[in-house]
């Protein structure tokens, strides 16, 4: 373990078509959002764990000597390369450790045990466990449904692997490394584990777009990846409402059981848009024809209006996708919906002062902007 200082970026994640829809067994397409989660660690002499979160308002610091006398027995049988889920028993005992409350499904808190029990799993068997800070900052908004945690556990996976040479990287341009496709397997395995801890029952969908990075259809729990899309260019608003995804799930649910001869032709609709836009990223990316990425325009505003049907529309996204076809662009609610995110798509020759126009209107109605990012794009990174 000669390695002193490691940089890691992950990406989040967005839904481009086939939210909700997917519950019902129908395809989604969601792809890698090109806002990052970045973690820098170093080797210390410190002899303890500096954990940093300042997006989150964590700071931890845990001695390695107590760490290792209470939890050396419960790691031993761990392997480095195959991971296994943190128990009951174990959770429980890495948040005492911790002094958290037993039952906290606080996500933050949560965090920080995904963060021990990854480490004690990869270093533990070794008895090896290299004193080190961590330090990390999102560029993803938090609870917004773009896969903040799942960047984490990326991140956090590709560089405790890193440094215990579980996985190595392998430099691509002057300032970039990346990691084989095998060792991408081994990062997004842990960061699974580590999404477990956080989530209880994550699907995988969103630690293995932040790992591999483009785009992913689902469908009945099959991931599949689309390696012929090209990155499209996105301006993506936070309408920072809040919103339960369970309670959207559950009152979707209700709608569906009730109006189900209705429903059903909606969601046949919504995986119809899916499966044309599937193929418009495809010959979008093999032609450069334009007409292509004028389809998914069209095919963004037909969604958004059946999400709004299926009652989990919000009026703070309707004004997103209001504002975007005022100014010439297309757009939709994604994720959960009932406030969160929405996404506009954005033609590469768009008009630079009619997007400033654009954004000082969401500025205006206090939004949350981040002008210019992309769907499609590079997963875990090394940078050098």
């Amino acid at each position: 373990m000669g390695v002193e200082e490691i940089s890691i970026s992950a990406p989040g994640k967005v839904i481009l078509h086939g939210e909700h829809a997917v519950v019902y067994g129908k395809a989604a397409i969601a792809g890698s959002l090109d806002l990052r989660f970045h973690l820098n660690l170093k080797k210390t002499r410190d002899v303890s764990i500096a954990l940093a979160l300042p997006d989150i308002g964590i700071s931890q610091r845990v001695e390695l000597s107590a760490l290792q006398s209470q939890f050396y027995s419960m790691f031993q049988s761990e392997s480095q390369r195959e991971p296994v889920p943190a128990s009951d028993d174990v959770i429980a005992a890495l948040k005492n450790f911790l002094h958290l409350d037993k039952d906290s499904h606080d996500t933050k808190q949560l965090a920080v045990v995904a963060f021990l029990y990854i480490y004690c799993s990869i270093f533990m068997v070794k008895r090896e466990l290299p004193s080190i800070c961590v330090e990390m900052k999102s560029e993803i908004p938090v609870g917004a449904g773009l896969g903040s945690s799942a960047a984490f556990s990326v991140a956090l996976s590709a560089a405790l692997l890193q440094l215990a040479g579980v996985v190595t990287s392998e430099q691509i341009s002057d300032s970039l490394a990346a990691w084989s496709a095998t060792d991408l397997d081994i990062i997004n395995k842990w960061a699974f584990i580590g999404e477990k801890v956080i989530h209880g029952q994550p699907s995988g969908i969103d630690n293995s777009i932040s790992t591999y990075g483009g785009a992913l259809r689902f469908q009945n729990g099959e991931k599949t990846r689309l390696d012929r899309i090209p990155t499209l260019s996105l301006m993506l608003v936070n309408t920072q409402v809040p919103r339960s995804t369970k309670k959207l799930i559950s009152d979707f649910r209700h709608k569906y059981n009730t109006y189900k001869e209705i429903f059903e032709p909606v969601l046949s609709s919504v995986e119809a848009i899916t499966e044309k836009a599937q193929l418009s990223l495809q010959l979008f990316k093999e032609t450069s024809d334009t007409s292509h990425h004028d389809t998914l325009g069209d095919l963004m505003d037909m969604n958004h209006q059946f999400l709004n049907l299926m009652g989990v529309g919000h009026s703070s996204l309707d004004q997103i996708v209001a504002t975007a076809c005022d100014h010439g662009f297309h757009g939709k609610l994604t994720g959960a919906g009932g406030g969160g995110c929405a996404i506009i798509l954005l033609p590469s020759d768009a008009d630079a002062v009619v997007l400033e126009k654009m954004k000082a209107k969401f500025d205006s109605l206090g939004f949350q902007v981040f002008p210019k990012t992309s769907f499609g794009g590079r997963g875990v990174m090394q940078h050098l």
